[in-house]
């Protein structure tokens, strides 16, 4: 194959030239493009049009600064730009997985390894996993969960410059019950366990609810991430009773909208979803064991479901390899690997709305897009599943004025990937350029690694610049 990418000018001064000043997003609007950057005409042999659900032919977009000025049908000369020329590809928007808990990793070791690593052991490994998310073509990730919230932090350092990684929005330390899936202290003995509360994110009434997403609020989270159902790898005995009231989910849903929040509810069994929709939640993740009215009652609430296949599937397989999971948990896992792919196709026929979405960190980061072929080996047509990681994906953040699609106004979040994927869809697992808001990450298959910003403004917990003293 020919080489992807060829150039008028090189990578580093198409890029140095579109670098401005700390982004304020998520949370809020854009900088506008840095005074006299010069626009870039990135040129496509081919271009998925995700709002059409269209593959056009060559196209040209027109890129000032972070944002996309407009873009053109075929080669066009633009007129004091810098070329950026594609070859043998097709260009996407930047993709979003909206599951991903970027400051862990699966481990053989990673039940024992919580009690020796500092908080500043994950933060720093979670560079390394954001990098690897960017590299795979994911410019956008709904982070839904962490401890410490210390993905606030890397969210804070990638919109410093600080750090390369994909836009973060980040739900911060999830919210349960006690003894639940939330809860960390599963499998500890007594005198370690204590007893969480709410404002470590263990509720057990309505009021503790709103005294989570208050500390949430307070510990600059964009988004809440509840766990009405058990779950897979914490070392309780069932992975899918629920564990949430009604009422509970309602108190998280109706302080977390005062707040601006949107609600994702990790659910695998049929009651628990059936709480966490009649509740008003945002999204199911995972859904496992979803029946028939839990689908109904999905579509008329209009809820998103983000599947996770990718997660079920890994997990299964480490299940079979002796001591790489606890024995409760990997009988759990056998449960929950063969089904989850099923549901996912039943979901897409009953007409409910998705999300893409992986678990990334229950299998290793980087591996995202895997979770493309899983979803068309399901049911789901190859157009279908990019555009629920893009148009859809943006709308279940509640921003897709911003990203989601190339068009004029929007982000410059765009990727490549050889040959047609709609044809292969394998393909979205080669990305070969990454480009993000107007910043070349990944050029022929290489990292482009920009200087860090170190001389960026300091700023707060959501990104704003802070004014004098």
């Amino acid at each position: 194959m020919r080489s992807m990418l060829t150039r008028s000018v090189t990578i580093a001064a198409a890029t140095a030239a579109t670098i401005a000043t700390i982004s304020t997003f998520p949370g809020h609007a854009a900088e506008p493009a840095a005074p006299n950057a010069v626009p870039i005409a990135l040129h496509c042999p081919r271009l998925i049009d995700t709002d059409a659900g269209k593959l056009l032919g060559e196209s040209t977009i027109v890129i000032d600064g972070k944002r996309i000025r407009e873009v053109r049908s075929g080669h066009a000369k633009v007129e004091g730009a810098q070329d950026i020329e594609l070859k043998d590809v097709t260009c996407l928007p930047g993709l979003i997985d909206s599951h991903t808990h970027l400051t862990d990793q699966t481990s053989p070791t990673a039940y024992n390894d919580q009690f020796r690593w500092n908080a500043a052991d994950y933060a720093i490994r979670s560079t390394v996993y954001a990098r690897r998310t960017l590299d795979a073509g994911f410019t956008t990730v709904r982070n839904v969960g962490d401890s410490d919230y210390n993905s606030v932090a890397l969210r804070n350092a990638i919109n410093a410059g600080v750090v390369p990684g994909p836009r973060i929005f980040t739900a911060g330390t999830a919210i349960g019950s006690t003894g639940g899936h939330a809860d960390p202290t599963n499998g500890y003995r007594q005198d370690l366990a204590g007893d969480a509360g709410a404002k470590d994110g263990m509720i057990n009434s309505p009021e503790d609810a709103w005294k989570a997403i208050r500390e949430h609020y307070k510990n600059g989270a964009d988004l809440i991430k509840i766990m009405p159902s058990g779950g897979v790898l914490d070392e309780s005995s069932s992975v899918d009773n629920a564990q949430l009231t009604i009422a509970e989910i309602q108190a998280v849903v109706a302080a977390a909208h005062d707040y601006g929040f949107t609600v994702a509810a990790h659910a695998h069994g049929a009651e628990a979803i059936r709480r966490a929709v009649i509740g008003g939640v945002d999204s199911i993740e995972h859904g496992t064991f979803m029946n028939d009215d839990d689908m109904k009652l999905m579509k008329e609430h209009g809820t998103w479901y983000v599947p996770t296949i990718i997660a079920g599937k890994f997990v299964q397989e480490k299940a079979e390899i002796p001591g790489y999971y606890p024995a409760q948990v990997a009988a759990k896992a056998r449960m929950v690997g063969p089904i989850i792919q099923a549901t996912a196709g039943r979901a897409y026929k009953a007409g409910v709305k998705i999300a893409f979405g992986t678990d990334a960190a229950v299998y290793p980061h980087g591996q995202n897009a895997k979770e493309f072929q899983y979803m068309v080996e399901a049911g789901m047509p190859p157009m279908f599943t990019i555009q629920a990681a893009t148009t859809h994906a943006a709308q279940l953040l509640k921003h897709d004025k911003d990203i989601g699609s190339i068009a004029a106004g929007k982000f410059a979040d765009v990727i490549a990937v050889p040959g047609n994927p709609l044809d292969d869809i394998s393909l979205m697992q080669k990305v070969g350029f990454v480009m993000k808001e107007g910043q070349v990450f990944k050029a022929d298959g290489k990292e482009q690694t920009p200087l860090a910003q170190i001389d960026a403004p300091a700023t707060t917990a959501r990104g704003e610049e802070l004014q004098g003293y």
